[in-house]
């Protein structure tokens, strides 16, 4: 029996981890792209315009759409920034379970500097763009279905 020297063994074991992680990201990178269904939504109103109705358009997404991929992002700014707010504490968990399910809740960077907002005012499951407007524009360009939130 041959012994393989500690240091090789350790490369080779690390070759093989890395292997593994390049595999699945591949694998998730391809499972976001096999996503048939993508759409975008604008939340920009203030409370109480159409906060409750955005989940009720997602929820409607995820039954008709959901077992032939679906990807949805929620684009948050201006006065409906405030829907992501730690205070806003009515909509924490319909907002949760909405993250839970993989949607993104993207909160507008120039909107938070405008209205003195940091993370960490943010639920903990929001993610940051650098400007709402541009994310639902790339967004757009990207071939993603847009769909204005509120009333």
């Amino acid at each position: 029996m041959t012994k393989t020297p500690k240091g090789r063994r350790g490369f080779l074991s690390a070759g093989v981890t890395l292997g593994g992680a390049l595999a699945a990201g591949a694998a998730n990178a391809q499972s976001a792209r096999a996503a048939k269904h993508k759409v975008v939504f604008q939340m920009n109103s203030p409370e109480p315009n159409g906060w409750g109705l955005i989940f009720n358009n997602v929820n409607n997404l995820y039954k008709v759409f959901g077992d032939e991929g679906l990807e949805v992002e929620i684009v948050f700014f201006s006065r409906g920034l405030s829907m992501l707010l730690k205070k806003n504490t009515p909509y924490e968990e319909r907002l949760k379970t909405a993250a839970d399910k993989g949607v993104v809740l993207a909160a507008c960077q120039n909107s938070m500097r405008a209205m003195n907002v940091t993370k960490d005012d943010l639920f903990p499951f929001a993610t940051l763009v650098d400007s709402g407007v541009a994310e639902l524009v790339r967004k757009q360009e990207a071939g993603w279905s847009y769909l204005k939130g509120g009333e």
